[in-house]
């Protein structure tokens, strides 16, 4: 029989790394605390009738007021502080709505991190893709980064380090596709210039030596830091239970 000091001592080298009262929740009440929208230049601006972002009974829900089949612009709820080494953790599930200019697309969002410049749409970042049948796909926007996992597409062979060749977004294929019917579950370990995906709990796909243009076109300086983003592209999605702990 186990006495119960010893039980005590199991417990504790059994504990998560990474224990529940080291979260931080990120979306906590109706006013978005935390957190701005950027929208990209078209169509509609957010209202109070018709937001693009609502919290309700602790769920964000995107793109849940506007009718379906309205034209709506891409948006993004943009963090306003500063992230480097961090697991994020997103539960999300689609909606029933899409909106134009993506009515017959895959329903399509995404979580933005490493964020540097909102001045531009999409903001340039680096971005864990959600999107049906693709999600823990790795988009690079306006960065550089090596793949170690993902596959390779048209713009990179599988592993190599990304060269800019003038196009803004380039793609690094999940592994595989472990996105399921109702809600699924995103983490992001993000150590600085390094970041993997994990989709239900499968590694997906992991990207290092992230970059960002320097000031000269030749130059790519480390990107280590920066806010995070939800994507608002097309589709009504809900997320729920969105936290964050340090590394």
């Amino acid at each position: 029989m186990i006495g119960p000091h010893l039980l005590v001592v199991l417990l504790l080298f059994t504990t998560p790394a990474f224990a529940q009262t080291d979260r931080t929740p990120l979306l906590t009440d109706a006013a978005l605390t935390g957190w701005h929208i950027i929208v990209r230049d078209q169509g509609p601006i957010p209202t109070a009738d018709q937001p693009y972002f609502v919290w309700e009974d602790s769920l964000l829900h995107v793109l849940g007021t506007p009718e379906a089949g309205s034209a709506q612009p891409f948006a993004a709820l943009v963090s306003d502080s500063s992230y480097t080494r961090y697991r994020l953790h997103i539960e999300y599930k689609w909606g029933e709505k899409k909106f134009a200019p993506r009515t017959e697309a895959v329903r399509d969002a995404g979580v933005l991190f490493h964020v540097f410049d909102t001045t531009i749409f999409w903001p340039s970042s680096l971005e864990c893709q959600i999107q049906e049948g693709d999600t823990g796909d790795a988009w690079l926007i306006g960065t550089r980064a090596t793949s170690r996992r993902g596959q390779g597409n048209d713009f990179a062979p599988d592993g190599a380090e990304q060269i800019r060749t003038g196009e803004r977004y380039v793609r690094f294929t999940r592994s595989a596709s472990y996105e399921q019917p109702g809600w699924n579950t995103i983490e992001l370990e993000v150590d600085g210039p390094t970041a993997s995906f994990y989709v239900n709990g499968h590694h997906v796909n992991t990207i290092t030596d992230t970059r960002r243009p320097g000031s000269t076109d030749d130059q790519w300086i480390p990107l280590t830091a920066g806010p995070i983003g939800l994507q608002a592209e097309g589709a009504e999605v809900y997320y729920r239970n969105v936290w964050i702990e340090a590394l």
